[in-house]
């Protein structure tokens, strides 16, 4: 191995100088530098630089790449966004266990996403049917035969998803067990309990009138006790003093907001007075 020392290598200008053969390794000493106004090296593999740094600006395409569309600089940063869908809220937000259509309100929906409900205990069911409206109105069909709450999921297709909170209510409509029709026939200024209603729920039930009859005082002149169902007065019919049919329609509501309406009567009566004597001979 041959050892040269010099203290400058000078050339005249427009010639070249070589520095080595192929395979030889040039070593330059620590704290040294190569340096010098306006020269340069060329062809240099970036490959073969085992260590150190090279500027940003030396490396092809100024050292940067591209991600979703946005160049950036090597040891920058970039904040890579998602459109994920959003649910604001569906309507209606409490439905029976049979087949049901539930609009769900919200955003960047994409035509057409999956749609699913989760129940509280975790068990998952796929809507029947999706139908996209727009980026912010989407119509899904559920049955779902377990009452409880339930979270909806909204998938798009290219992958992003949203879980709303619980905000779908499943729960069986108040049923009435009184039938339609006559409540009964009462006697005209009778004053006490006149009739009972009932109806059955899953949960707790409260009866009204939808019309203006079995309350108003001009009318049947009665009292709907909304807990019990049942019906009073103080003077059944009122100032009326003839036979009167009382028709009206009571609703019962539970503590879902469900509703089932119903139609009932109730006759009031008068006793014929003696309104005149005859004697025979």
């Amino acid at each position: 191995m041959s050892e040269i020392k010099v203290n400058a290598i000078k050339k005249r200008n427009g010639s070249s100088i070589t520095i080595g053969e192929s395979g030889d390794t040039i070593t330059i000493t620590g704290g040294a530098a190569l340096s010098g106004s306006g020269a340069s090296l060329t062809a240099l593999n970036g490959s073969n630089v085992a260590s150190g740094t090279v500027a940003n600006a030396r490396l092809v395409g100024s050292g940067a790449i591209t991600i979703n569309g946005s160049a950036v600089s090597l040891g920058g940063s970039v904040t890579i966004g998602e459109t994920k869908p959003t649910v604001t809220g569906v309507t209606p937000s409490t439905i029976p266990n049979t087949a049901t259509n539930v609009v769900i309100a919200g955003t960047n929906f994409v035509s057409v996403p999956q749609v699913e409900a989760i129940s509280s205990t975790g068990a998952i069911t796929a809507a029947n049917t999706v139908t996209f409206t727009s980026a912010t109105s989407i119509t899904a069909n559920f049955t779902l035969p377990v009452d409880g709450t339930y979270f909806i999921r909204v998938e798009n297709n290219d992958g992003n998803a949203v879980r709303s909170g619980a905000i779908l209510t499943v729960s069986d409509a108040p049923t009435w067990t009184t039938g339609a029709g006559s409540l009964g026939t009462i006697a005209g200024n009778f004053s006490g309990t006149v009739a009972t209603v009932a109806a059955t729920g899953d949960s707790t039930l409260a009866f009204s009138e939808t019309t203006n009859v079995l309350t108003n005082a001009s009318q049947a002149n009665c009292s709907l006790n909304s807990a019990t169902g049942v019906i009073t007065t103080t003077d059944f019919g009122g100032s009326s003093t003839s036979a009167t049919t009382y028709n009206f329609t009571l609703r019962v509501t539970d503590a879902e907001g469900q509703t089932a309406d119903r139609a009932f009567s109730l006759t009031s009566s008068f006793a014929l007075e003696d309104s005149g004597r005859f004697d025979g001979d």
